[in-house]
């Protein structure tokens, strides 16, 4: 019998969990060829704007395959909606019969997103983090800094919003865990005060300029996810010393990476692949001097990890 759990249970099953682990031992297998994922499918809405990703693979000689529907309406706030929204399907690789459905209301989604932004900065953060900048005061600009300080030891953030009610409400969320805000409109000034800065917008031109960005800093940009986003200007992907990309393949077609070789700053023999850099540290950050990116697109072997350890959680 198929095994359905709402988010509630969801919920409580992540607390004895490390998505952290999970995901960054998913990177390492999809980086080393063990990992079937297809092109993700998407369809992109313009009326009211909003998108829907469907992202599906298994890896080989495991037990399930995962297909995986998440959505974003970015104007959902003014209906006193949720902005996403998904579930994830877990089948049998042995029978294809349909073992669980996890109503996880796009919640799984953001902490497997959350916890592939945590994997990267551990990997490619500089060695002394000063101030994390934030792009971003959704879900995402929460999440992004909830999992990845305690991994770089940091509590001072400046954050990026267009809303001066957005900034106030992130400003009162973050600084009740423990985090020292500051706000700001001027991109400008996250990536003059900040050496570790997360992109985390649905922006369709970039919010971070060349000639901004300080030498030692690494950018996790992770708000682009089709190809009509772009949060980083082209250049800075060109001026970096190492970029990453968490899937080169998707990341050709959408993403930071996409745009910059569109644009003639980037060329793909530069690129390297997470996954590889989790597996061997010396292809990533060398020098606290480098300027670092990874391009985190979303890949489905997260849907996969993060799914399989809910329901293994569940049924032990």
């Amino acid at each position: 019998m198929t095994m359905v759990v709402d988010l509630p249970r969801i919920e409580e099953a992540l607390k004895g969990l490390d998505p952290v682990a999970a995901i960054a031992d998913g990177f390492v297998a999809y980086s080393r060829g063990r990992v079937v994922v297809p092109p993700p499918g998407e369809l992109i809405f313009r009326d009211p704007p909003g998108d829907a990703h469907i992202k599906y693979g298994f890896i080989e000689g495991d037990d399930v395959y995962v297909v995986k529907i998440a959505s974003g309406f970015y104007r959902n706030a003014a209906l006193g909606l949720p902005a996403n929204s998904g579930l994830m399907l877990m089948f049998s690789q042995k029978t294809g019969a349909l073992d669980c459905i996890l109503l996880d209301e796009g919640h799984l989604t953001n902490v497997r997103t959350a916890a592939a932004g945590a994997v990267a900065a551990k990997a490619l953060a500089p060695s002394r983090v000063e101030r994390i900048g934030v792009f971003g005061t959704g879900v995402q600009g929460r999440m992004q800094l909830e999992y990845t300080a305690p991994l770089v030891d940091c509590r001072k953030v400046m954050v990026w919003g267009r809303r001066d009610d957005a900034l106030a409400a992130y400003k009162d969320h973050m600084g009740a865990l423990g985090f020292d805000v500051e706000t700001t409109h001027d991109a400008g000034a996250v990536a003059a005060a900040c050496n570790l800065i997360i992109t985390a917008t649905p922006a369709t031109s970039p919010l971070l300029r060349h000639g901004e960005v300080r030498p030692g800093t690494h950018i996790t940009a992770m708000g682009s996810d089709t190809p009509d986003k772009n949060e980083i200007d082209p250049a800075i992907l060109g001026r970096a010393d190492v970029v990453v990309a968490d899937s080169i393949s998707q990341c050709l077609e959408r993403g930071e990476i996409f745009h910059a070789i569109e644009a003639g700053t980037l060329a793909r023999d530069r690129l390297v692949e997470l996954g590889n850099v989790i597996a061997d540290p010396s292809l990533g950050r060398i020098s606290d001097s480098q300027i670092t990116v990874a391009d985190l697109t979303g890949v489905a072997i997260q849907d996969i990890q993060i799914s399989k350890a809910v329901y293994r959680a569940l049924v032990t």
